[in-house]
Order: structure tokens, then C-alpha cells, then sequence
């Protein structure tokens, strides 16, 4: 078989733009913090305090209260920031959130559990559709498509709020 120079250089480049790494961009106010509210299933990326974007989530599967120990299906409640980026996330795209905080973990020591952790604002599970509210393990969660909106607008060390 033979193939043209140019043919074979142009494979190369796309198969090197399919590894190339997840970016979005977004050109507007900065997105100073994020407020949850979790009993209206809302979530508002806020510039000082004007709101930006409004989210419909979905959450723990167990909505209600503070999450207080790994496996409760509870979403938490409190005051955190965003600690990282996952643009590889099993969930489309996600940010973390830096649950526990030394409350927390104190406050599950004391009852003798694991706090857990890996709380995220995520999309969907890959490859799979979601067909029931409040679906997530302690998580929040929107569409792909608004996960890419917002993964494009937070950055890192942005001060989240959720509120029960």
C-alpha cells in the first residue's frame, strides 16, 4: 500500500487532536463563588452578588441534611472551595470540592467514621443516561452541557456555599 506524505501527516494530526487535553474558555465576569441551595435544587455562580448562571442539580441521594459520614449518600453543607479540576472525571467533567474540612473530620472522628470525600460538581456518568433526581453518592450534579460551562467559568480556589 502506498500512502502520500500529506496523507500520513494528516492522520497524525488527528489522531493527536484526540489526545489533546479538554479546554473550554469563557470571557466574562469572574465567577467570585458559588451558592447551593440545596432544598430548591439550585446552584448560582455568582460575580460578588450578582448572579452570572442559575443550575438545576440534582444531589446525594439522601438530599436532606449534613453529610456526616462516608457512604450516607448525603451531599454537604457548609463552606469549601474548589480544590481541582478533573477533566478526565468518570462524570463528563468535575471540580472538587474540598470536603472535609477540619470540622468534618473532627465531627466524624467523634462518632468513630470516615467523613469520606471526593465531593464534585460533575455531568453525567460516561456513557450512561440518569433517569432519577438526587442520583449522586454526595455529589452535584448537572448536564454535560452545563458542566462544560461551568468547568470553563470556576476556577480553581473559587469559595462554594452550600446550604441545606
Amino acid at each position: 500500500m502506498k500512502f502520500s506524505l500529506g496523507a500520513i501527516i494528516l492522520a497524525g494530526v488527528l489522531i493527536l487532536a484526540g489526545c489533546a487535553p479538554k479546554t473550554y474558555t469563557y470571557n466574562g465576569p469572574e465567577v467570585t463563588r458559588i451558592i447551593v441551595a440545596k432544598e430548591s435544587r439550585k446552584m448560582y455562580l455568582m460575580h460578588h452578588d450578582t448572579p452570572l448562571r442559575v443550575f438545576d442539580i440534582d444531589l446525594g441521594f439522601q438530599p436532606r441534611g449534613h453529610k456526616e459520614r462516608e457512604g450516607d449518600g448525603r451531599t454537604p453543607v457548609g463552606h469549601y472551595y474548589i480544590d481541582r479540576r478533573n477533566p478526565e472525571s468518570a462524570y463528563h467533567l468535575s471540580l472538587g470540592i474540598s470536603y472535609p474540612s477540619p470540622e468534618d473530620m473532627a465531627r466524624a472522628q467523634s462518632m468513630g467514621v470516615s467523613p469520606g470525600g471526593d465531593i464534585f460538581i460533575h455531568g453525567e456518568p460516561n456513557g450512561k443516561r440518569v433517569r432519577s433526581r438526587d442520583w449522586t453518592a454526595g455529589c452535584i450534579a448537572v448536564s454535560n452541557k452545563e458542566m462544560r460551562d461551568i468547568y470553563a467559568m470556576v476556577r480553581t480556589g473559587t469559595p462554594i456555599t452550600i446550604l441545606d
